[in-house]
């Protein structure tokens, strides 16, 4: 799995750290991905988006689950299986 951003595409960047001594070593900055449930249209998919993306309402979140009662689930509603 990639670490790309499936809204926007921001991925690693790359640079160095610098030690008190002025020493470089390379090093990444990683982008801060969530997996979350997005409506593109269509249908519901499961993408990772950075949190600013999420952040500027550029992930289009689904309505919630209906159960065939008619209810929507919610996360109290789960039963664990013991």
């Amino acid at each position: 799995m990639s670490l790309r951003c499936d809204i926007c595409g921001k991925g690693p960047t790359v640079g160095h750290s610098k030690s008190h001594a002025d020493n470089l070593t390379k090093r990444r900055w990683l982008p801060n991905l969530q997996p979350v449930r997005h409506w593109d249209g269509k249908r519901v998919r499961r993408i990772r988006a950075c949190t600013s993306c999420i952040q500027a309402g550029k992930v289009i979140k689904p309505p919630p689950r209906i159960r065939p009662e008619g209810k929507a689930v919610e996360s109290s509603d789960v039963s664990v299986n013991q």
